[in-house]
């Protein structure tokens, strides 16, 4: 059940570095907030696969639900209620307002996965 895929690791801290980076330098209209909603879902998959071996399509629904709690979390003010409403980093990564259009981006961002990863076993399977 445990293991570690340097594949998903290499991915997974690639596209850290890279909503460090959105967070950071990027305060537009577009990329930071759905690109970066896009990307967090990636992120949390390629992680989660790289240390368990579920199946794709486990880690793709738990990785949903689990964006779509902390989204909903967010609308009950779940940050401000455990007394991290001051935590600058606790605010980032909590998040501190609802929103769904936030839903649907981590829905594009898993059905993103889920096409690469399908696109990735016929590939292999190809006579």
């Amino acid at each position: 059940m445990l293991r570690f895929h340097k594949g998903y690791f290499l991915l997974a801290a690639v596209i850290f570095i890279t909503e460090v980076c959105i967070a950071v330098f990027l305060h537009d209209r577009i990329v930071r907030p759905y690109i970066g909603d896009v990307l967090v879902v990636v992120l949390i998959y390629c992680f989660v696969r790289t240390f368990f071996n579920f199946s794709k399509a486990a880690v793709a629904i738990g990785v949903l639900l689990f964006a779509f709690m902390v989204e909903f979390a967010q609308a009950f003010l779940l940050v401000n209620k455990l007394g991290l409403g001051h935590s600058r980093i606790a605010r980032i990564i909590l998040g501190t307002s609802f929103s769904w259009t936030d839903m649907l981006t981590y829905i594009a961002g898993i059905a993103i996965v889920s096409g690469v990863e399908y696109y990735r076993e016929r590939k292999k399977f190809q006579p």
